[in-house]
């Protein structure tokens, strides 16, 4: 039975803007030097007349979403933006009302007919995969929640009750959430502030012997520079994943560094994470890096809260690679692996215990993956995609609002900071970091907060 706070889609229009890296971040083998945000905004109005507009904004990150073998970056970033646009074409014809979750999961369902438009148009010979076109379809996500809020002059995030949403969770997920909402799984005020995970990046300085070209912004330039500037409390390691030595070697130099910084403001308890990003050959990697870091840096073993994706992302094809062992160690959680309830469930069998949720995934996947890893007590987290601006605050506001997530990554102040310009004067506490957290309390208005 549909009800008063229903929205129907009314218009929704798209624009994207390149923005350059300030330094490159290498993950995966790849080397980033831009991005490209793509934006939506979103015109509702609900069944007893109240209107909203929303907005919300991504970087399709091809290189991460898609490291296709055959394709070019170009071309794999153009045919996420193909596949955006005609996302936010088919939105804004479709005839849907209801609550945001039910509109984007009936969205969704046409997900694949768009993805054989865009094979035939782009001429593609590679099959986009599931994760790059949820990353398309995912401001479109964002803009329709905001404009729902808006609406009703609510924080979305108050809007995911049974009051509000006309079916349960069971339709959604597994039979286990009958009579279950998302505001079972979701906070109704948001924490205040988080800690803010910084990114120490393969190619990033450690100390001033290792600046090669000096950027001379006025920003930091080492990670040392980095931890006093800002207070910084927790670390993400970018790894390698095939080269045992290095990866030993850079997490005991980031400890090193870390340490001496530390000691100087006076601060002893810091965290770190680390990410391999799929490329390690198998989970006896892992075990001998952890083996290893635990000889020639214990403290450094200590400080780990979890590892982030170690092997391959596709986890049908390699059954093999089985996360139990590790897991024991510290909490193993999936990433590029988890794009539905499938995935997850998998994932679980196959011995990894946590899960990384991404807005850069949808909102509404966000918040339904979220959900069942609370429900199966598993690890979260939040992880961005060198997010700025408003797709900052969207991951920020995620991870504010979801209980067991205990920090956010962010690491777009770092790389790409003219991206944050504008935002970082409304919302100063989220982008002026001084005691190593963001100011997520400033995420508590209308729509998704910002």
């Amino acid at each position: 039975m549909s009800k008063p706070t229903d929205v129907r889609l009314k218009q929704v229009v798209w624009s994207q803007e390149r923005i350059q890296y300030r330094t490159p971040i290498k993950f995966g083998g790849r080397v980033v030097n831009d991005a490209v945000l793509f934006n939506v905004t979103v015109d509702v109005e609900t069944t007893d007349g109240r209107r909203g507009q929303g907005f919300g904004s991504m970087p399709m990150g091809n290189v991460w979403g898609w490291p296709s073998a055959v394709l070019t970056g170009e071309e794999t970033l153009a045919a996420m933006i193909e596949f955006a646009t005609q996302v936010v074409a088919a939105a804004d014809s479709a005839d849907l009302s209801g609550h945001p979750l039910e509109i984007t999961y009936a969205l969704s369902s046409g997900h694949a007919s768009i993805l054989a438009a865009v094979v035939a148009k782009c001429a593609l010979k590679d099959q986009m995969p599931r994760l790059a076109q949820l990353v398309a379809a995912s401001p479109l996500e964002a803009a329709i929640y905001d404009a729902y809020g808006k609406a009703l002059g609510e924080n979305s995030y108050n809007l995911l009750g049974r009051e509000f949403v006309n079916s349960d969770l069971s339709g959604y997920l597994t039979p286990e959430f009958t009579g279950e909402y998302l505001d079972q799984y979701t906070s109704r005020k948001c924490k205040p502030r988080m800690p803010l995970y910084h990114l120490v990046g393969a190619l990033d300085p450690l100390t001033a012997a290792e600046v090669v070209s000096p950027i001379g912004d006025g920003l930091p330039e080492t990670l040392g520079e980095w931890i006093t500037a800002d207070g910084l409390t927790h670390l993400k390691i970018k790894l390698n994943g095939d080269d045992l030595t290095w990866d030993v070697g850079r997490v005991a130099a980031v400890e090193r560094v870390a340490q001496e910084a530390q000691t100087a403001r006076g601060c002893n308890a810091w965290h770190y994470s680390l990410d391999f990003n799929e490329k390690c050959a198998n989970v006896q990697y892992v075990l001998d890096f952890l083996a290893k870091v635990e000889e020639k840096s214990p403290s450094a073993l200590r400080r780990v809260h979890y590892i982030e994706q170690p092997t391959h992302r596709d986890l049908r094809a390699n059954p093999e690679n089985r996360m139990h062992a590790a897991a024991k160690i510290k909490p193993v959680v999936i990433d590029e692996s988890l794009v539905d309830l499938a995935s997850l469930q998998l994932a679980r069998e196959q011995g990894y215990s946590g899960v990384a949720l991404k807005a850069c995934k949808g909102h509404s996947e966000a918040l339904l993956m979220g959900a069942a890893a609370q429900k199966y007590g598993l690890f979260l987290c939040v992880q961005d995609l060198t997010c700025v601006g408003a797709s900052l605050l969207h991951s920020a506001s995620l991870a504010a609002r979801i209980p067991t997530v205990a920090a956010i990554e962010g690491n777009g102040r770092q790389y790409c900071p003219i991206g944050n310009r504008g935002w970082d004067e409304r919302f100063p506490g989220m982008f002026n970091i001084t005691d190593g957290t963001v100011a997520t309390s400033e995420l508590d208005g209308p729509g998704l907060g910002f």
